[in-house]
């Protein structure tokens, strides 16, 4: 089912003058959330709803409908993990892999790295089996030539082996096919004449891009992803259009920006990190908007932990990314660390009697043993439940009634206490002490690691669970402060909303510095950003205006490695204002930054054009979250209960988090509840309300 059209009838039906009802869904592993903004009266809700692993739609369904009818809305943005959760765990489609002669055993060889650096052990099985990957004459040389036209009958005769053969989806990847894309393109004609569905891409069409390795990896993997991807789409347009839902459904990408459908469906790649992308796009607004140029973002959901960098307001985008070992993706994405880390992750003595929390999650279903739902293995849910940190009377996403604490009391007993020798309460923080530490290790892992100051950071935790762990967060990572939104749970649904449009592309050039054609690059980069803005105007959304961006990855010669280097270029009556002096300077000064210094008389080349057109969304103004102004501290606290932190048991009084006026001042122990999730001010900590409704958590002294 492809991307539903606009029309003059589903305008009139929805109301539409550029304002509408959007919402960003938001599918986890425990949990969907969901984030409503009416564009016209600027006012929003949010749900959060149990997720259906096998069946995503039913949530997605059930948590929609928490807004009223369906087909009142006009727009759709979902970030969805499915992609993600394909990848590492290896449930993609069958590939079939069509190359040049030679050259089918380029996904085996990779960089002849290993997933293990001591010892010659460790082995890695490509998604592609050798026997599916089959080869066929043809040459083009790495300036473009063709030496050796495609064989098209052999090309068909190997789709046609290779369809016999179990092949849902087809990748062509030809040898400096990037240079020049004709036997490519001969080849997939040829290859339709006998293939019977809409899988099959060649290269130059996913990433026309030096470098074999990551162009098969890449061409291939979006391949494997293709199947799995359409038919998740196609049974939630299913679903929506059972809803008499006639407005617009977008995907959140892997670099933070907005895509259609119908462009998720051809580059699924594209989705591989779409949830916690959303995520960072949310966090680094908040952030910015509170002053906050400086963030970590920690995502704690249900089965995982996810850590991004943002410094001076802009998130890191990295060329690529290794979502498993081997399982590479050459398309820019948010930088995030994941680790299995996250509330349903299970805790358990291991062989060596020692504790361990995840990376084995109980999910949704059946969730943490205080569920109720079978599972019998501790979690960090039920050991935060144990320690009185949740409140088992207003578990989140409102659909239990009750947390069973005797029951998650028992499962820490069997499984943690009795082994180690500890009693129930020390266990239980144990699991958490395991859980915040690992947490702390993904953080310095993107920030310290990097050449970044933590104490110059605040960290931004959200997700269900990451509020939990704030005090924790800043005390083992040495933060100068945490900021928590003021409805952390559904943050990644509000980035889905927030988003804007963005496709990115890129081209291999191949050029020397000296002596260029400025007009050819000139007429490149005019073309390109014609191609990446066709796709922004083709997803149909409003935006306020279209902005271009042109980088180049250069090096000097004899350097096997290029620096990303931002052109200051424009467009204006149909040209760029680029030249060789330009670019010369742009590249000095990214390669100063990066090396603190520069190579005179060395010649400097050209690799690769990026382009990226950004369609610019209306602005979201996050003053609609802001705290109530005619509340008290005293209206907002709901009572106090016991708590155990450190080894004892503190009397904490409790509030309700969203009743709390901008300016509030809170004294540790304290605990925030709201009906998205737990915010914990341990017995050190000091909190406050901003503008913003967010809680600014910082030490005492």
């Amino acid at each position: 089912m492809s991307d539903l059209g606009t029309t003059k009838q589903q305008n009139e039906k929805l109301g539409q003058t550029g304002l509408g009802r959007i919402v960003g869904v938001d599918v986890g592993g425990t949990f969907t959330d969901l984030f409503y903004f009416d564009e016209a009266s600027a006012k929003f809700r949010t749900n959060k709803v149990p997720s259906n692993r096998g069946d995503e739609a039913v949530g997605f369904l059930d948590g929609l409908r928490g807004f009223g009818a369906i087909a009142d809305l006009s727009s759709i943005v979902h970030g969805t993990t499915v992609g993600t959760n394909a990848l590492l765990e290896r449930k993609g489609a069958r590939v079939g892999l069509i190359t040049t002669e030679g050259f089918r055993d380029v996904l085996e060889m990779r960089r002849r790295d290993r997933p293990n650096t001591w010892g010659l052990w460790g082995d890695f099985i490509p998604v592609v089996e050798r026997d599916m990957r089959l080869e066929v004459a043809e040459r083009t040389l790495a300036d473009g030539t063709i030496r050796l036209g495609v064989d098209v009958a052999a090309v068909r005769v190997a789709a046609e082996k290779l369809k016999a053969m179990g092949a849902e989806a087809l990748a062509i990847v030809f040898v400096n096919a990037y240079a020049n894309p004709e036997n490519e393109e001969r080849a997939v004609e040829a290859a339709r004449a006998v293939w019977d569905n809409e899988n099959l891409a060649c290269s130059t069409q996913i990433l026309p891009e030096i470098r074999e390795f990551e162009r098969t990896s890449t061409t291939v993997l979006n391949a494997y992803l293709q199947p799995v991807v359409g038919s998740y789409l196609g049974k939630l347009e299913t679903a929506l259009a059972s809803e008499d839902f006639a407005g617009r459904f977008h995907i959140v990408q892997s670099n933070g920006g907005v895509m259609s459908t119908e462009t998720a469906r051809r580059l699924p790649a594209r989705t591989a990190l779409s949830g916690p992308a959303a995520g960072v796009i949310a966090a680094a607004a908040i952030a910015k908007a509170a002053g906050f140029p400086n963030v970590i973002t920690g995502d704690l959901g249900g089965t995982s932990f996810d850590v991004s960098l943002i410094a001076d307001g802009k998130a890191a985008l990295a060329a690529q990314t290794t979502i498993d070992f081997g399982l590479v993706i050459r398309t820019p994405m948010i930088e995030i660390t994941t680790i299995g880390a996250g509330g349903g992750s299970i805790a358990h003595v291991d062989a060596g009697g020692l504790l361990q929390v995840g990376p084995e999650s109980a999910g949704s279903r059946p969730g943490p043993v205080c569920y109720g739902q079978g599972n019998t293995r501790p979690t960090l849910t039920d050991a935060n439940v144990v320690l009185g940190r949740i409140n088992a009377d207003r578990p989140i996403g409102g659909k239990l009634a009750r947390l069973d604490v005797e029951a998650a009391k028992a499962a820490i007993e069997q499984h943690v206490a009795k082994p180690l020798g500890l009693g129930v309460m020390e266990a239980a923080e144990a699991i958490v002490k395991i859980a915040d530490s690992r947490m702390a290790g993904a953080i310095r892992l993107m920030s310290i690691e990097r050449g970044h100051d933590p104490q110059k950071f605040a960290a931004v935790p959200f997700g269900g669970g990451g509020a939990l762990h704030v005090s924790a967060l800043i005390r083992e990572v040495g933060l100068k402060a945490a900021l928590v939104p003021r409805y952390p749970g559904v943050t990644s649904a509000l980035g889905c909303v927030i988003a804007d449009i963005r496709h990115d592309q890129v081209q291999t050039l191949n050029l020397s510095l000296e002596g260029i054609d400025v007009a050819a690059i000139d007429a490149r980069m005019v073309e390109e950003a014609g191609k990446a803005r066709a796709v922004v105007e083709d997803a149909h959304l409003t935006v306020e205006r279209i902005d271009t961006l042109f980088e180049l990855d250069m090096h000097y010669v004899g350097q096997t490695h290029t620096v990303r280097v931002t052109l200051p270029a424009t467009i204006s009556g149909g040209n760029t204002d680029v030249s060789q002096a330009m670019i010369q300077q742009a590249f000095e000064d990214a390669y100063q930054a990066s090396f603190s210094r520069l190579l005179p008389g060395v010649p400097m080349r050209i690799v690769n054009l990026r382009t990226s057109a950004i369609g610019i969304r209306p602005s979201f103004d996050l003053k609609a979250l802001a705290a109530p102004v005619n509340t008290t501290v005293e209206s907002a606290t709901t009572g106090s209960r016991q708590v155990w932190f450190d080894g004892a048991w503190h009397e904490t009084t409790i509030y309700d988090r969203l009743q709390l006026p901008e300016g509030s001042e809170i004294q540790g122990p304290a605990i925030l509840e709201q009906p998205d999730a737990t915010t914990v001010v341990s017995p050190e900590f000091k909190a406050r309300v901003d503008l913003y409704g967010n809680i600014i958590v910082e030490r005492k002294s």
